[in-house]
């Protein structure tokens, strides 16, 4: 291997770890290595076998993220004959709000006998989303305050977020909260486990805690009208101290060196989001470019040079993305989870069977059919609202809909569909930030759909209007938690002393690209109005039967119980 120099970049997703070993000058990735949490997302029990979980629940058992460090990081030494001399440094990055209880010493309190059967214990994912409530208090609150903060996360602090959970927990479970010394991010946590040093990230405390680098968090005024117990909760179970993105964090220390066969020393990178870690590894660096993450849901990621406000937008946070750069962030809930859905549930065993034949994954037959499908010749329009509606909504308590089925509606029918409402949602999402100053003139793509989908990638170009440029890593997020891992390292250990400078020698684009085509784009421009139609009668209070009906499924379930 010579005098090559290599940084490792491990990106906790939402069932797994995945992990990648990257020749810093090239940004070749020499080999990968992906951890399936043994514990995944818990969701309806917990791992006692008798504590019954609420709907819209979505738990984690952090012992996973510990594993796969464990098991990750020691197979890519194997698998590539590296030395651990030649790692220069290691960046993680998190799904997130993704945020855990814990004790004086780092412990999250789900890992003592007393607190484990309590589900406010456990790590609550992002898509945890029971803390709707405690979310409609936080808003209703900063609304009557006229709290400047709201117009940074376009109106509305989303129940996916940090303060929502927290509230969630003081409210059902005082006793958790109240034991817990910190809470803090996963991003914040790993990071803390890997280097003995508490740092918590920029992006995390701007995007999802309400923190502002001129302002700090919002007042204990502000946090004593939610609930006067939560008066000096910033004081008492945060850190005000946070570290901008880039930087080091710290070093493996002599625990974590045995755990993982690097040498304790090794650099360590401040954390960061899997999405927007994911923006330089796709080459961009600069304004008026969109990078979509997309995965189980999909992140929108824009770099502006001013601060600007648009409507429900996830956040805009002063070098939330890089450094030097207002990062726009907006997002929608569910995407493949939405098609993951449909394939499991809604798919005839003959399309199983054909599927098997033809040696074909169901999503590749699915895809096969539905790309002879023209755009409208179907009769089909759905609203993407499996999950909730992330952006411009904000709102959990939305449902998914299709119109227009008839008694000859076939699968590919629905799954063309399908993927086509979920482009009306980045349209939608790109719409609204353009109409508040942000530019998005192209498109750069990442993450599993590219890879898989050609057919859902096109119609993304189709509806959108925009060429859409693909980055050559399938693991996008790794490779970005990578180049942070070479800058934490720094240019005379064989890193890099920017992360502009890291992203022009370790990040590429594949050679295709997606280009609209023009009769599509008609029809999809008149599709997409019918889209906005019933985006806003169901979406704005115009008919508020999904949250009806959502009330009803709740009453429901709570008397079975």
């Amino acid at each position: 291997m010579g005098n090559k120099k290599y940084s490792i970049g491990i990106d906790y997703g939402t069932e797994s770890g995945r992990a990648v070993l990257v020749d810093t000058a090239t940004g070749e990735e020499v080999t990968t290595s992906v951890y399936n949490y043994k514990d995944g997302v818990i969701d309806e029990i917990l791992l006692d076998g008798k504590t019954k979980l609420r709907p819209d629940w979505a738990l984690q058992n952090p012992e996973d993220y510990i594993t796969t460090l464990k098991v990750t990081i020691p197979a890519l030494l194997k698998k590539s004959g590296v030395k651990p001399e030649d790692v220069i440094g290691l960046g993680t990055d998190f799904t997130s709000c993704t945020i855990l209880p814990i004790d004086k010493n780092g412990a999250p309190l789900c890992f003592s006998e007393k607190f484990r059967s309590n589900p406010y214990a456990w790590v609550k994912l992002w898509k945890h989303h029971a803390a709707q409530p405690e979310a409609d208090i936080i808003n209703e609150t900063a609304r009557k305050r006229n709290e400047k903060f709201l117009s940074r996360y376009g109106g509305k602090i989303s129940s996916e977020w940090f303060f929502p959970k927290i509230l969630e927990t003081l409210i059902h479970a005082q006793d958790v909260y109240e034991a817990a010394d910190r809470f803090i991010e996963g991003a914040d946590w790993i990071v803390l486990k890997l280097t003995g040093e508490e740092k918590r990230n920029l992006c995390t405390a701007g995007y999802k805690a309400i923190w502002d680098k001129h302002e700090g968090y919002p007042s204990n005024e502000y946090f004593k009208a939610l609930d006067p117990r939560m008066e000096n909760v910033v004081k008492e179970k945060l850190s005000e101290i946070i570290y901008p993105l880039g930087g080091k964090a710290g070093e493996i220390t002599a625990e974590m060196s045995e755990l993982t066969g690097l040498l304790k020393g090794t650099a360590v990178s401040v954390g960061n989001v899997d999405a927007h870690v994911a923006v330089p590894a796709a080459t961009v660096v600069d304004t008026k470019k969109m990078v979509m993450i997309m995965g189980t849901s999909i992140c929108h990621m824009v770099l502006g040079k001013e601060l600007k406000f648009a409507e429900g937008m996830c956040g805009v946070v002063e070098d939330g993305i890089l450094p030097g750069y207002f990062g726009f962030e907006a997002g929608q809930s569910a995407v493949g989870d939405i098609f993951a859905w449909f394939t499991k549930n809604c798919v005839p065993p003959d399309y199983h069977d054909k599927a098997k034949r033809k040696d074909l994954s169901l999503h590749s037959l699915l895809e096969e059919k539905a790309s002879k499908i023209k755009p409208g010749e179907s009769g089909l329009i759905a609203l993407d609202w499996w999950n909730g509606n992330r952006s411009i909504l904000v709102d959990a308590d939305l449902f998914g809909m299709i119109v227009g089925f008839t008694l000859i509606t076939k699968p590919e029918e629905i799954y063309r569909a399908l993927i086509e409402a979920t482009a009306f949602g980045t349209n939608k999402i790109i719409k609204t930030l353009e109409n508040s100053g942000v530019a998005v003139d192209e498109i750069y793509a990442c993450g599993g759909l590219p890879e898989k989908n050609k057919l859902l990638m096109q119609i993304y170009s189709d509806v959108t209007g925009r060429k859409i440029k693909i980055a050559r890593s399938s693991q996008a997020s790794a490779l970005g938690s990578a180049i942070f891992g070479a800058v934490a390292a720094g240019k005379n250990r064989g890193g890099y002393d920017s992360i502009e400078e890291a992203a022009k020698n370790m990040a590429h684009l594949k050679q295709e690209t997606y280009k609209p085509i023009p009769e599509n784009q008609k029809i999809y421009s008149r599709l997409f109005t019918e889209y906005e139609i019933l985006h806003d009668h169901f979406g704005r209070g115009e008919n508020d039967v999904m949250k009806r009906l959502k009330k009803i499924k709740q009453t429901i379930i709570k008397n079975k119980s």
